[in-house]
């Protein structure tokens, strides 16, 4: 078996994309981690954490994320209260719809520092 514990996500700041990511996902800022605890965490679940590491540049990731129904509903809802695009496809994450294309409604968006993040449930 292969569970994967951790990914690095690069940020132009940490902690900021962190707590941003945090809340947006419904998970908590866990502080800091790794050598000389420089990595800003989030547990994601109970075998994977995303280390945010501050850097000056950074190549953009796509994250995708399975979740259930009321966690769907609850990260559509904070997106629209932070007034953050979202949409169904990498090509549309601005229409504000949920119709993916692979699950029963999913949405992607892009954060500031140019990631492509997606949450997606099989809950209609």
């Amino acid at each position: 078996m292969i569970v994967l514990d951790h990914t690095v996500v690069a940020a132009a700041d940490s902690e900021r994309a962190a707590r941003r990511f945090a809340e947006t996902m419904g998970l908590a800022f866990e502080g800091f981690d790794g050598v000389d605890g420089k990595f800003a965490t989030v547990r994601v679940n109970d075998t994977l954490r995303l280390f945010f590491a501050t850097a000056e540049r950074a190549a953009t990731q796509h994250l995708a994320f399975a979740v259930d129904g009321p966690t769907f509903d609850g990260i559509v809802e904070r997106l629209r209260a932070a007034g953050q695009p979202f949409g169904p496809t990498p090509r549309d994450v601005t229409s504000g719809r949920t119709d993916h294309p692979l699950a029963a409604r999913g949405v992607l968006w892009v954060d500031p520092d140019g990631h492509l993040l997606e949450v997606m449930t099989d809950a209609p």
